[in-house]
């Protein structure tokens, strides 16, 4: 058993570290600021957190994992501990996950940036004044994002066959109405990404949807405009099925 001495030395050595992790961080850049962020979580007196309140802060929404707070001309995203599967929120919280998550989805929307997106920065010291006194709660687990139309569709891109697309393909022999080769098996590397709709749902399992099916719920341009971006960023071909049958979500149909 480690005595209580120990750990008092463990702890100082990690604070020595963060301290020199953000000296580094402030001379090199934005990318050593992030494992700066995840440094300050890992601190072992930060105990996990399954619910996150910011008293003073409005708070617009609890998602599964997220929480979303309203700060005017922006939103506050956090990463909670919990861990949701299979749509089920579990009783028991990982410790540092929502971190780790929070991390990964920053490194992805700095390093896609030739598709627009919402986030602005997961940089605590950034962050505003009115948040500066919960950086135990929020450095490392958060990040501020630009207020936006979300769309009611799930946008996902598979490159593998995989989960739900797997038994679709089983099957239908297809994907969200994509045509794909005969004899593929389960995890499968397809000929190119493919855009694969599905319902985004606030409880419930989410539904593959086939692009008539998103036309219908976003409108017609909209869905071309996402299965073009992906067909273009990886130069595949059209799909067998075209969308210029897709009909427009206002029709009616």
């Amino acid at each position: 058993m480690q005595n209580p001495r120990s750990r008092s030395n463990d702890n100082s050595s990690h604070h020595n570290n963060c301290r020199a992790a953000v000296s580094a961080a402030k001379r090199r850049g934005k990318r050593e600021r992030l494992l700066y962020n995840l440094c300050h979580v890992y601190d072992p007196r930060v105990q996990t957190q399954s619910k996150i309140e910011l008293p003073g802060i409005k708070k617009l929404r609890s998602g599964k994992v997220r929480e979303v707070f309203d700060l005017g001309d922006t939103l506050l995203f956090v990463v909670s501990d919990r861990l949701s599967a299979f749509d089920v929120i579990l009783p028991d919280p990982i410790p540092y996950k929502g971190a780790v998550l929070n991390q990964i989805s920053a490194f992805w929307f700095q390093k896609l940036d030739f598709a627009k997106n919402h986030f602005i920065t997961a940089d605590f010291e950034q962050f505003p004044q009115s948040l500066r006194g919960f950086r135990d709660q929020l450095a490392g687990r958060s990040m501020l994002v630009k207020k936006t139309e979300p769309l009611s569709i799930e946008c996902v891109v598979r490159g593998y066959l995989a989960g739900s697309g797997w038994k679709d393909y089983q099957q239908t022999g297809a994907v969200c109405g994509v045509k794909l080769p005969e004899g593929l098996q389960l995890a499968s590397k397809l000929p190119g990404p493919i855009f694969t709709p599905s319902t985004k749902s606030d409880v419930g399992h989410d539904l593959n949807i086939d692009l008539d099916q998103a036309g219908r719920m976003i409108g017609a341009e909209l869905t071309e405009l996402a299965s073009n971006f992906i067909r273009r960023e990886a130069n595949t071909p059209p799909p067998a099925e075209s969308l210029s049958r897709t009909p427009n979500s206002n029709s009616g149909d």
